[in-house]
């Protein structure tokens, strides 16, 4: 995990400041994902269980039933299907298990490997966000953002 976390080839475009964390950080991020009432956070791994990644449905807001979703991957992930199928495993289980009607999630425009990775797998864009799922963002965060939605 922290390997994506310094890799400046995955994090150019995220909000955070991942090259400030520390192994530490790691370490608390995946005992506190076990607590999954806000946030649900999943490992990505390959065949061998070597981790690829991470995808999370953040900001779970159960009265509302939406959330929403992230990922992040390492690099050597790319172009072997890992994102496509974390990212897919998730949204059925935010909607089917977890009873999630809206899922949301936001890229930068200027991140185009991302735009286009959503596009090619038919992910619908959205102008329609909830105050609430982009309240978490900054105005000047939310002027950069293609915002993309399913609907359960």
């Amino acid at each position: 995990m922290l390997e994506w976390m310094h890799d400046e080839s995955v994090t150019r475009y995220l909000c955070t400041d991942f090259a400030a964390k520390t192994i530490e950080d790691c370490r608390t991020f995946i005992e506190e994902s076990h607590n999954m009432q806000e946030h649900m956070h999943f490992a990505v791994t390959n065949d061998e269980d070597v981790y690829m990644g991470t995808v999370s449905l953040k900001h779970i807001d159960r009265g509302r039933h939406s959330a929403e979703f992230a990922i992040s991957m390492r690099s050597c992930a790319r172009g072997h299907g890992y994102s496509t199928y974390g990212m897919r495993e998730l949204l059925r289980i935010g909607m089917e298990e977890q009873g999630l009607k809206d899922i949301y999630w936001c890229v930068t425009e200027s991140n185009r490997r991302a735009v286009q990775f959503y596009d090619k797998n038919g992910y619908a864009r959205t102008r329609d966000v909830p105050e609430y799922i982009a309240s978490v963002y900054t105005k000047e965060q939310r002027a950069e953002f293609i915002w993309y939605h399913i609907a359960g």
